[in-house]
């Protein structure tokens, strides 16, 4: 059952209206519902909740570890300090219709029925395409991303785009890249998956990052190269049988809705890890107030209006969850 909350205003079940409350209000949880099972932004943002204003996300450098002392030696003594750290404001999203009392009277079934549907779907196409335009932003390196008029932040914790070619230590250590050119084939896939298993936090240390998935927009070159590369336990590059070590270790999301914000970078293709996207928020989302749809009788028309409400934000954190191939501005791997 999707998380909506209903409230009815007073008067409503008095009215004429109180025969479709039901109706309608069961209509737009079934649609919600179908919409909630195909969604994929809980496939790449790490999904929370909230109980307050606003989100702070931070971590803490590791240790060093364990060192050799000998017999009766002293206990070292280890240090670590608060990395990087970004704040997610929550940001209030609204929507309604209204169903005439004449529909009511006129038994008018199809635009009872097409406005609910209307709602929900626009709601639900908002939440992709929001996701969406933010990796969409980070594909474009860019730090900010206009959505709908207002400008949102896709920078990591670091204060660089989420794809960079040279994300920054809180320690001063080296730079590191996650930003790359090479176009998608099962070499590139093997180069940018090794960059990531070698990805260092900010004292040195490498993390073992397991990457594991492939998101790419609607293209079908692109779903011709990824199925390619991964898709056979044979070596796609040659007509021989060695093994291909890429075949089966793969998740492959397909986003339609990334078509629409990748600007003029026209094969991108992202490689996640989920693990570390869950324990890390590499991105993240946060659902402050889940949609809440109210209803009441407007006095003035009579007319049935319904308005839906919700509060999220959402964002980049920790950018050694994902690498980006393919875009026209990155580091090229041999």
């Amino acid at each position: 059952m999707p998380g909506i909350i209903f409230s009815e205003g007073s008067g409503v079940n008095n009215s004429v209206f109180g025969k479709s409350q039901e109706p309608i209000k069961l209509f737009i949880e079934k649609k919600a519902e179908a919409f909630e099972n195909q969604s994929v932004v809980d496939k790449i943002f790490q999904m929370e909740t909230s109980k307050h204003f606003a989100e702070k996300e931070s971590g803490m450098t590791s240790m060093n570890g364990f060192s050799p002392v000998g017999e009766g030696g002293a206990y070292p003594k280890d240090e670590m300090r608060e990395g990087y750290d970004k704040v997610f404001q929550h940001t209030t999203w609204k929507d309604s219709f209204a169903i005439t009392k004449e529909m009511i009277e006129d038994a008018s079934v199809m635009n009872m029925r097409q406005k609910p549907a209307a709602f929900v779907t626009g709601y639900y196409r908002t939440r992709e395409q929001f996701g969406a335009a933010l990796l969409g932003g980070a594909i474009q390196g860019l730090n900010t991303v206009n959505f709908r008029g207002t400008n949102f932040d896709v920078t990591g914790a670091d204060r660089l785009s989420l794809f960079h070619t040279a994300h920054t230590s809180i320690t001063g250590g080296a730079t590191q890249s996650n930003r790359f050119t090479n176009t998608f084939d099962v070499d590139a896939l093997g180069m940018i998956e090794e960059r990531m298993q070698n990805a260092k936090d900010d004292n040195g240390n490498i993390l073992g990052v397991i990457p594991d998935t492939i998101i790419i927009p609607n293209s079908h070159a692109l779903k011709k190269a990824v199925f390619a590369a991964i898709g056979a336990d044979k070596d796609p590059a040659t007509a021989n049988n060695g093994f291909n070590y890429q075949f089966g270790r793969w998740r492959v999301i397909v986003w339609a809705y990334l078509n629409q914000f990748t600007g003029a970078e026209t094969t991108p293709y992202i490689i996640g890890s989920s693990q570390y996207n869950a324990d890390n928020h590499g991105a993240v989302w946060y659902d402050r107030i889940a949609l809440e749809v109210k209803s009441y009788v407007d006095e003035n028309t009579d007319d049935n209006i319904w308005k839906g409400r919700a509060r999220l934000s959402a964002g980049f954190n920790d950018w050694r969850a994902f690498a980006l191939g393919g875009v026209q501005n990155g580091t090229t791997l041999a």
